[in-house]
């Protein structure tokens, strides 16, 4: 089996109501990435990319979280409607989504200006 052309994890951390660092699922639905298996497979993918839940990605107040690897793309407030743009703007040609990506300067940083 080839390799992944695209491998997606969505954070389904889930946090009590009201936490600091909020929550990217509070309801506990995986419903992003639900999305990303449907749009990914209207793409016709099949098994070249994946999406699959991930416990804390430590972006909590970026969230809800995606990474995209290998291309080490962080998207932050990512919504179920940003999907298919997501899947056929970055996934599909390659473009990065100004609007979503979280600033590398933000990345693993305590002093993000965002961080509680």
């Amino acid at each position: 089996m080839p390799s992944f052309t695209h491998h997606i994890f969505i954070c389904g951390n889930v946090r009590e109501p009201g936490h600091k660092r909020r929550c990217c699922d509070p309801a506990g639905l995986q419903e992003l990435k639900n999305a990303f298996k449907i749009e990914l497979r209207k793409a016709g993918f099949g098994s070249l990319a994946r999406a699959n839940h991930a416990g804390c990605l430590d972006q909590c107040e970026h969230g809800p979280n995606v990474v995209i690897y290998p291309q080490g793309i962080w998207y932050g407030r990512v919504t179920v409607e940003d999907v298919s743009r997501i899947v056929s703007k970055t996934i599909l040609g390659g473009e990065i989504l100004n609007d979503l990506l979280i600033p590398e300067s933000c990345l693993n940083n305590p002093d993000c200006p965002h961080r509680c």
